[in-house]
């Protein structure tokens, strides 16, 4: 039995494909395939079974391939420790970020994060937090930072996840609208308002909820894109919801463009919060990030 081997089953579990495993760990698939077989024949267990879904575990392989994640966790661990010992932790971390984090949190987080450790590499993505959760259950990412309330943990129990801070949903309105001078809006104050709308679960369940119990809206367009969002408020075409959090130091916000007005609704709060597997080693570094990120936040409240 080799470490490789041990290696190769975790990240094919992961990814349940042979042919992603080779990629991911930059070997060919052949490499794969024919250390799992000499494994299976000297253990005398099938640890996977092949389909049109996959490489999947088989019930007499589990247990085998838990040890085998706990070795490979280990294994990290003894890295890192001998990298901390010397002051020269490196290496990559992968994130995936919900887009209304990433503007007004981030980047001094990452700023902070990078003098710390100038030897490591950041790989981030922007993406809505339910696809962020897929990222994070194929192995395919260390960390996601998402809206905590998209995520259906009941069918997610390998996850685990923490609430760094809480957002309010306001009504973003251009400077030339009539709404522009509320100190607060109602709903019943936006029925007959064009609304553009972030394209993400939580959101078209929101309008669904607001719509059934206030009445029908005017859906201009959805996109996942906020800086579109925000430049068709700007411009007057419609009124938008957006999250408090992800207008700080906004260049629409700080000239005037866009004006941030709370909405009065008995639930407007919304969290978010960072989120990963229990089963992929919780680096130093991924540790250290999210140290700089919540002192970051810590400033900002």
């Amino acid at each position: 039995m080799h470490i490789e081997q041990l290696k190769y089953i975790v990240e094919v579990t992961k990814t349940r494909s042979i042919s992603v495993a080779a990629q991911n760990l930059h070997v060919s698939q052949s490499t794969i395939s024919k250390a799992i077989t000499n494994l299976e024949q000297e253990l005398e267990i099938k640890l996977f079974k092949r389909s049109r879904l996959g490489a999947i575990p088989t019930a007499e392989g589990k247990n085998i391939i838990k040890k085998a994640y706990e070795i490979v966790v280990k294994l990290h661990e003894i890295e890192e420790e001998a990298q901390a010992q010397t002051s020269l932790i490196n290496g990559e971390l992968n994130l995936s970020v919900s887009p209304s984090l990433l503007t007004p949190i981030l980047p001094k987080s990452l700023s902070n994060f990078k003098k710390d450790y100038p030897n490591f590499r950041i790989v981030m993505t922007e993406k809505k937090s339910t696809d962020i959760v897929e990222d994070i259950l194929q192995g395919k990412i260390d960390i996601g930072l998402a809206m905590i309330d998209e995520i259906n943990w009941k069918s997610h129990d390998e996850l685990i996840f923490e609430t760094l801070i809480e957002g309010k949903i306001m009504v973003c309105v251009s400077k030339h609208s009539p709404l522009a001078f509320s100190d607060n809006l109602a709903p019943e104050e936006l029925i007959n308002e064009a609304v553009v709308m972030y394209d993400g679960g939580r959101w078209q369940e929101f309008i669904s909820i607001f719509m059934n119990r206030y009445g029908s809206m005017n859906i201009l367009f959805s996109s996942n894109n906020t800086e579109v969002i925000k430049k068709a408020v700007a411009e007057g075409l419609a009124i938008s919801f957006l999250i408090d959090i992800a207008l700080k130091d906004d260049h629409y916000v700080k000239s005037g463009e866009i004006i941030p007005i709370p909405l009065n609704l008995e639930s407007n709060h919304l969290s978010f919060g960072w989120v990963r597997s229990k089963k992929k080693h919780f680096s130093i570094a991924a540790r250290e990030f999210l140290k700089c990120l919540k002192l970051h936040i810590s400033k900002l409240e």
